[in-house]
Formats: C-alpha cells, structure tokens, sequence
C-alpha cells in the first residue's frame, strides 16, 4: 500500500512543472553552466590583462631617472603608455575617471637616494577596484628593481648568500588530492546540500498543502489507508525528489568534467576525475539520505499546517537561510571535523564530504555524522507523524 501511495504521488509530482525545474532542469546544468561561464570570463578576462596597455601619469620634475626611463623603453614596446602631469590633484583625477591606471610621483631627492645606495621613494597611486593592473605594474617594475639590486651587489661585491643567511625551503608533504580536496570540498557539498534542500521543498508543499487547496484531502483521507501510511509514502517522493536533485547535479559536474574544456591541465583533471569515484559517491549518499529525510521532516509539518501553496512557500523559502549559512562552513579554513562538529546538523555532512574528497577521513567522526543524521532524521519523521495526525491540520 505504501508503494502505490509512493508511485501515484510520484507520477503527480513529475507531472508539475515547477518541482521538474527545480529538482531535474536546475541541478542538471546548474554546474555546466557556472563552470563554463566562470572559465570564459577568467580566461577573457586574463588575456584581456595581458594585452591591454597600461596607461600611467608620471609627475614630471626628476632627470635622468633610472626607473622612468625604463618604463619609456617599455612605452615603445607598447606594454606602457607614459603621460606627464604638472600636480598630482590632476594625476588623482584621471585615475578615478579611468582615464590612468596608474600615477607615479618621484620626490627631489628620488635620484640622489638611489645614487647613494639609499632607497628611493616612489608614490604610485592607483584604483583598487580595478583588479589585476596593480599586480601586474608591480610585475614591471620589480623587473627594474631587481636589476638595480644587482648592480649595487656587484659595485659592492657582495653576493645574494652574503645578505641572505638562512634559506626557507617549505616541503610541502600534502598530496594534490588533499590540496584540491580541501578547496573542492568546501564547494561540492554546498551545492548537493542546497539542490536537496530545493529539491524537497515544491513537493512536499504541493503533496501536502496541494491536497488542501486542490480539496481532495477529505477523499484520500476516506480511503482504508493509515495516517502513517500516508506519511511515509508521500514523505518517500519528498526525499526521492531531493535525492534526485542532488543526483542530477553531481551528473552536470561529472559532464563538465568528462566532456568541458574547463580545466586544461591533464595532472590537475586525473586527480578530480579520482576525486569523483564509486566510493566517494556512495559514501556522500550514505550521508546525503539521513539529511534528505531530516530536511523532509522539517517542511512536511509546516506544508500540513499552511493552509494556501503561498503561505506554505513564504514560510520555507526562508529556512534556505538556516541551511545556506551553515552548509558555506566548509569555505571557511581551519574549521575541521572534530567531536564537537560531529553533531552540527549541515555542518558535520559539509565537513565529513570535505574529509572524504581530500582522502583524510577518520571513519570514527564519520560514523558519528552517520548516527546524529539518522537520529535527526528519526526525530523530524515522528514530528511529521504527530502534526499529520492532527484533524485541524489536515482538514480545512
């Protein structure tokens, strides 16, 4: 009987268009999509930089300036275009009218320094919120620099080693799945938490509070079928439909992979690719369906309660909030699967699928994730069975 509850309720559920796009037509290309729009613009955005010319204002007054006629040589490469200001209130302008990307200004004393073998002083001026110009003047000029530090070593006929008496040689012992694992697994279990959480919510409200709206309540309610009965049957389309979201959404990231052009370097795709294993995908499932059933049980009772689709809807689209905030954790570094964040609902799944993909799983915190989701899941299922068992809930 539950599984002919369970198979009308789906056929319902596929037949609505809204819960299709939002647990089939969303996850499936959400990663296509983002992958592929996020690399355009990176690489546009990268060869753009690399081309463009950089545009600076130089306050003129300095003479034979070592670093200035360095950056005239590389005007006539075309890398810089040089222009010569009387004050510095003008150079300002230009920059925040986009009109410079950089000002430079040497003080009286910027030759005399360097001659010396003193530091000179060089005042650049520039916009922050133009990303990328500042790292790459910065590339220019050090250029320049290093050479005049040579030049200085070698009049002074001193080495590098003489003024470098310790060396740091960082080793670094982490493996390249662990480094992409703790970046990747930060970001994947975001999503798959969000997709199921979107993926359960049109049909519990529609299997629900549809019924109340659609005014069939009363006859399924007639029918010789137990309230519990009822529950776990429609709750099973609620949770398959959260599973499948999350499902379809780690099948567009596998696609991207398999057949984008999104990563480039063989190494780096070998290693997600690995990432992405049998094991891997069924150790997520195992933590994934406790959760679905928990993120069920929350919105089934507020879907029998709410009286209109509306009322249902304005009232769950804001626990996305309780679990966005919780599942963006795994974004945050230092923060790790202990005993503590065992027990953190969202917290805990986000945290042990990040110790899964880096290949540092410590199978005794995982088990207590496993045991604490279950737990909730058991909890958010009985709640569910007490308000559906409610006659003024249930009836309008």
């Amino acid at each position: 009987m539950i599984f002919n509850i369970f198979k009308k309720e789906l056929i319902d559920t596929l037949r609505d268009k809204r819960t299709l796009m939002a647990m089939v037509i969303i996850p499936l290309l959400v990663f296509p999509l983002i992958m592929t729009v996020f690399t355009s613009i990176s690489k546009s955005y990268t060869k753009d930089l690399a081309e463009k010319t950089l545009k600076v204002g130089v306050i003129e007054g300095v003479e034979n300036n070592e670093l200035l006629m360095f950056m005239d040589t590389l005007q006539m490469s075309g890398k810089v275009e040089l222009f010569y200001y009387a004050d510095t209130n003008e150079l300002k302008t230009q920059i925040k009218e986009d009109k410079l990307h950089f000002g430079m200004y040497f003080p009286a004393d910027f030759n005399s320094k360097l001659k010396g073998n003193s530091t000179g002083e060089v005042k650049i001026f520039h916009n922050s919120t133009k990303l990328g110009y500042k790292e790459q003047l910065k590339l220019i000029l050090e250029l320049k620099t290093k050479s005049i530090e040579e030049n200085r070593l070698a009049a002074l006929k001193v080495t590098p080693e003489n003024i470098e008496p310790i060396k740091l040689d960082f080793q670094d012992v982490a493996s390249d799945k662990e480094k992409i694992g703790k970046i990747a697994g930060g970001i994947l279990p975001y999503f798959f938490i969000i997709f199921c959480f979107i993926g359960c919510m049109y049909p519990s409200i529609d299997l629900f509070t549809g019924e109340k709206e659609r005014g069939t309540i009363e006859t399924i309610l007639t029918v010789p079928v137990t309230r519990v009965q009822l529950l776990i049957g429609k709750m099973g389309v609620v949770v398959c439909s959260g599973l499948l979201a999350a499902t379809l959404s780690l099948l567009g990231l596998f696609i991207t992979l398999q057949f984008g052009t999104v990563i480039e370097d063989p190494k780096l795709m070998e290693v997600i690719t690995g990432i992405l294993s049998a094991k891997f995908i069924l150790t997520l499932y195992l933590l994934l369906i406790p959760l679905t059933i928990f993120f069920a049980g929350i919105m089934i009772p507020i879907a029998v309660y709410a009286k209109s689709f509306k009322e249902a809807q304005s009232i769950i689209t804001p626990l996305n909030m309780i679990v966005i905030l919780p599942a963006m954790v795994g974004f945050f570094p230092g923060i790790e699967l202990n005993l503590t964040t065992s027990f953190i609902p969202v917290v805990n799944i986000v945290l042990s699928t990040k110790e899964i993909i880096a290949g540092t799983t410590n199978y005794g915190y995982l088990g207590i994730v496993f045991i604490s989701s279950v737990l909730l899941a058991a909890i958010a299922i009985f709640i569910s069975h007490k308000q559906y068992s409610k006659e003024t809930n249930v009836v309008i």
